[in-house]
């Protein structure tokens, strides 16, 4: 178990406005803000974290807000194209009144695989849902804004929507330690780890859909979890050696970072469990201030100046 993928890390999608995401992904939905940085790749924007208390691995969403003026991508084949998120079973009720309260349109609830399911839509479009989970954890962070056994778990699960699932099955079962556990009809369910939080993917299988496009309201990649850099390194290998096009270990100063494309064009990384979000703020602290990696220090009045105050 150590030396395999442990479940999902984070995912990151793109967003408009930073502070509408921000009123909408804590105030609404309750998850902290951890971590106030920048596009490492590009300065200009915010990268916004929020999970759970401290930012573990398995409750973590990310956003690249590109401003009011960004264009807007289209959800569809090629793309992490739903996000579900964990509930407990008791707090379906819960979150039916308060969605309705803040006017989410919602859909269900239904059943998936003997669990119940929402879904909506945030702000900016990004598919959502929460799942009354068996399999959730007690989330301890005392936010009030959720009563915390109301409050969201961690990642439930994604679901990838593919033209062909063939070749994304084999590098989830042979090369990225998955089991296959569930057919509903065109959705293909898999488990990875000890079935915790984040461990679950879907794969929709859509032959004839159209394709997705990157841009605000779409998912930009997915990032699984994994112990420590020397097991990083070992799955690099094994995927470098099978033919993926897979990139340097790049340091995003709370994770290590590898990124390579699945066969249906998703974009996946590989991302370590340490060192975590208090490697430079305090558990009280978390999010409080912009934290810049030390290259861009330099340019931080001229970082700062461009930004928009949240």
């Amino acid at each position: 178990m150590n030396n395999k993928i442990k479940g999902i890390h984070h995912i990151t999608a793109i967003a408009s406005d930073p502070q509408r995401n921000l009123g909408f992904y804590s105030g609404v939905l309750g998850l902290r803000l951890v971590k106030k940085t920048v596009n490492f790749d590009a300065p200009d924007t915010y990268h916004l974290y929020y999970g759970d208390e401290t930012g573990q691995p398995g409750t973590i969403l990310t956003f690249f807000p590109w401003g009011k003026n960004g264009w807007y991508g289209r959800a569809g084949t090629g793309q992490v194209t739903v996000i579900s998120l964990a509930i407990a079973e008791t707090a379906m009720e819960y979150w039916i009144e308060r969605l309705q309260e803040h006017d989410l349109s919602i859909q269900g609830p239904f059943q998936r695989f003997e669990e119940e399911v929402i879904a909506f839509r945030d702000p900016d479009g990004i598919q959502l849902e929460l799942v009354a989970s068996k399999h959730h954890r007690l989330n301890s962070w005392e936010n009030q804004v959720i009563p915390v056994e109301y409050s969201i778990q961690g990642l439930h699960s994604v679901t990838l929507s593919l033209r062909d699932c063939e070749l994304t099955n084999h590098l989830l079962i042979e090369s990225l330690d998955f089991q296959l556990v569930g057919h509903m009809g065109k959705r293909r369910r898999y488990r990875v780890g000890d079935g915790s939080i984040g461990s679950l993917i879907d794969l929709l299988c859509l032959p004839d859909a159209e394709g997705g496009r990157i841009g605000v309201g779409a998912v930009h990649h997915i990032a699984w979890r994994v112990a420590n850099n020397a097991i990083q390194n070992q799955k690099r290998d094994i995927l470098t050696q099978l033919g993926y096009q897979v990139s340097p270990v790049m340091d995003r100063n709370y994770f290590h970072s590898i990124y390579f494309k699945d066969p249906g064009n998703v974009l996946f990384e590989i991302a370590t469990d340490s060192p975590g979000f208090l490697v430079d703020e305090s558990k009280e602290f978390l999010g409080s201030q912009l934290k810049l990696p030390v290259w861009y220090e330099a340019r931080r009045n001229q970082i700062e100046a461009a930004l928009p105050k949240l």
